[in-house]
């Protein structure tokens, strides 16, 4: 069982360290998600502890996403104030223990993580096409 763990984690740290900065972000809009959703399971469990733990870590993703805004861009400048939103409605949905505010941030995410997905698809289709023209 450790050795499957090790070669997991290996896998794991491999992914990440070849990445490239369109599936790095893509990742983390991807964990952000794992960890709402295990937010709403310990609100149905009442487990304080782990809802409080799990919004923590989305509001960690959210901040490195927007530490990682190029502000040289007006899309950029247009999601700022979108993740500071994302914020302040997981602190809230951590004081008031409340699955629905965590529902509405996770919708929004997945609009980001989807949206990103396009982009990521846009640019490989357009890599593709730039190579086959050389």
């Amino acid at each position: 069982m450790a050795t499957q763990n090790a070669a997991y984690n290996a896998y794991k740290q491999n992914s990440v360290t070849t990445a490239s900065p369109g599936e790095l972000t893509l990742m983390l809009y991807n964990g952000c998600l794992k960890f709402l959703t295990r937010t709403k399971l310990a609100i149905d469990d009442k487990n304080i502890e782990q809802r409080n733990y799990n919004i923590q870590r989305s509001q960690a993703i959210i901040s490195e996403l927007m530490a990682t805004l190029n502000m040289d861009f007006d899309i950029s400048k247009q999601m700022l104030p979108l993740y500071e939103y994302m914020q302040r409605r997981l602190t809230e949905a951590n004081i008031k223990n409340d699955a629905a505010i965590v529902d509405e941030v996770e919708g929004l995410v997945t609009e980001f993580r989807d949206a990103w997905k396009e982009v990521i698809k846009i640019t490989r289709q357009q890599q593709f096409v730039n190579q086959d023209q050389i």
